[in-house]
């Protein structure tokens, strides 16, 4: 009677930092939470598999409190079986038999181990998380709400229409260590600065923000762009937040026609919905009182774009900057900058990496 083959059913994977993550030696990393839970968040990386859809998750949850656990267990089991022959049959179905999965869900419970057994009958070498999502979400707070920044902050600062974005680009793209909140938090940081209709969840910023921190080299700066204490809606957790409160500043000034030109360009998607613009500009009334607003709105609804901007950087942003200008945070350098132009930019940067 020959023996059976021995299929390799390693303990369950232990997360200790995220930089593991990076380092993991599987082929995918799948989710199988519904699609609600991965929409919310979810590991760097991972697919969505789901075992259960929204509405089977919520109608088994319902069973099980309201009815019998045992009942609940024997119809998830079904819709588990059923949701996995799905995807066996349609995003699985080209691995060969080498493929190495790990398994995740909510708390590294039943969801996470029945879809993880029947992949590991298959022959593949799957695993899962100990602890599960939840496990992965305690790592990421202990480092964005317990820890320390891992190297100095340098603050990127100026104006409204300085550029500062740009310059945090060139630096990037020059070797130097950034943090891009703005990109994570799909918002531009202003009044005007949705990049389009919706922000990720505080979550998945969060799990954004940390996995960028877990690779940052300690002896290094890390740049980042000023901001308030949130994007849009997203709260920049503490740990980075007060490290930006004490940062040096790099305080950027030019001509205001160089600023001009450059929200010219930085708000195509503004500029050709009038319309929108006209809406939002109320809301500044609050602060600048019907009459000015209404004036904004005329030269919005004219396509008077330039005048526009020269009203709203004189009259709002620049004042509101005064106000809530970081002046108890020491000066690294004033940088005085001719022009906005990608060459002066890169220059900038350039000269910046040089005196680290």
């Amino acid at each position: 009677m020959q023996n059976k083959p021995h299929l390799d059913r390693s303990m369950p994977l232990t997360l200790t930092q995220l930089s593991d993550l990076a380092t993991l030696p599987f082929d995918d990393i799948i989710d199988v939470r519904s699609p609600a839970e991965f929409a919310t968040d979810h590991l760097p990386g991972a697919v969505n598999l789901p075992a259960m859809s929204n509405e089977e998750r919520a109608r088994v949850g319902t069973i099980y409190v309201q009815d019998s656990p045992f009942k609940a267990r024997k119809i998830g089991a079904a819709i588990v079986a059923r949701n996995v022959a799905a995807h066996l049959e349609g995003p699985l179905s080209a691995h060969n038999g080498a493929y190495k999965p790990l398994v995740y869900c909510w708390r590294g419970g039943q969801r996470s181990r029945s879809v993880a057994i029947i992949l590991q009958q298959i022959g593949w070498r799957a695993d899962t998380i100990t602890g599960g999502y939840q496990a992965y979400r305690r790592l990421v707070s202990k480092t964005l709400y317990e820890g320390v920044m891992p190297c100095p902050v340098v603050v990127i600062d100026g104006g409204t229409g300085t550029a500062k974005t740009r310059l945090l680009h060139h630096l990037a793209a020059q070797g130097a260590q950034t943090l891009d909140l703005e990109a994570m938090a799909n918002h531009r940081g202003s009044l005007f600065g949705p990049l389009s209709d919706a922000q990720p969840s505080q979550k998945a910023f969060e799990s954004s923000l940390a996995g960028e921190m877990a690779h940052l080299v300690p002896e290094r700066r890390v740049y980042v762009e000023a901001e308030s204490s949130k994007i849009g809606r997203l709260i920049i957790p503490p740990t980075l937040w007060q490290a930006m409160i004490a940062a040096p500043n790099l305080r950027l000034t030019c001509p205001m026609q160089a600023r001009i030109t450059h929200l010219l360009d930085a708000y195509p998607d503004m500029l050709a919905e009038p319309e929108k613009l006209v809406s939002i500009l109320e809301q500044l009334i609050r602060y600048h009182g019907r009459e000015n607003v209404r004036y904004w709105q005329e030269m919005a609804s004219e396509r008077a774009y330039s005048p526009l901007i020269r009203a709203l950087i004189e009259t709002h942003y620049d004042p509101r900057y005064m106000r809530i200008s970081r002046a108890h945070a020491p000066v690294a350098k004033s940088i005085d900058l001719p022009d906005l132009s990608d060459s002066t930019l890169a220059t900038t940067a350039a000269q910046l990496i040089s005196a680290e």
